[in-house]
């Protein structure tokens, strides 16, 4: 359940808020789809690189974006492409439908379902009209190897000059997400926080409560812990 003083932009409309990271992106992108959705706001869902197809609430042109609206629901926008995923819509058209959206709520880049990752050259694509940027991560990635659950495990070892049997460990992680070659690349001045999603457990709750003060101590970065059961995850 997500509430509006863990996400205070949630209660103001106007933003674009762009997901990075992996450990459940997408869940929380649809999440705040619904929450907004529900308070009567024109949610646009899209991306600036890829994500899976949804099996609703696709909106293929100008009519099935207006008729989801209208019946109070988000909409998810993006040019289809191979295995179920979405791809970026043209620039004119996405910005077309951003303008007429109360909320614009964006991937930014991929994970391939790992709890975490370090950005390529190109990644993430950050469009200039977001100011708002979300570094996301899941918990299940402490304590393992950082090969079994980063994603770019070459990048990450070079920023974090370690080697992929590493362990993953709170101080790993919180110096991934702040670093600007990590979680806060290409930022710039945009509003920045970290969610550390999968707190399901007391020792992935203790250990993100540490992660989170590391990050506004070491950092001056905030963040917040999420859980999302069986059912709302994407």
């Amino acid at each position: 359940m997500l509430s509006e003083k863990q996400f205070p932009f949630l209660a103001e409309k106007g933003h674009v808020v762009s997901l990075v990271g992996g450990g459940g992106k997408t869940t929380l992108l649809y999440a705040f789809a619904r929450h907004c959705a529900a308070k009567g706001w024109r949610v646009l869902v899209s991306t600036t690189t890829h994500i899976r197809q949804p099996g609703e609430n696709y909106a293929a042109d100008e009519a099935a974006l207006a008729s989801l609206w209208a019946a109070g629901q988000y909409a998810v926008a993006g040019v289809p492409a191979e295995q179920g995923k979405l791809t970026a819509l043209p620039p004119e058209q996405l910005t077309c439908w951003m303008v007429q959206a109360d909320m614009v709520l964006l991937e930014a880049d991929g994970a391939k379902r790992m709890p975490c990752k370090v950005p390529a050259a190109h990644e993430p694509v950050l469009l200039p009209e977001s100011d708002i940027v979300l570094a996301v991560a899941g918990l299940s990635a402490l304590g393992r190897p950082l090969r079994e659950v980063c994603f770019r495990l070459e990048q990450a070892c070079a920023l974090l000059g370690t080697a992929p049997e590493t362990l993953l460990t709170p101080e790993l992680l919180a110096r991934l997400l702040a670093s600007e070659q990590g979680g806060r690349k290409l930022v710039g001045n945009r509003r920045f926080s970290v969610v550390l999603n999968q707190a399901d457990a007391p020792a992935r709750i203790a250990a993100g409560e540490q992660t989170l003060t590391l990050l506004r101590k070491k950092y001056e970065v905030q963040g917040v812990l999420t859980y999302f059961d069986e059912r709302e995850r994407a």
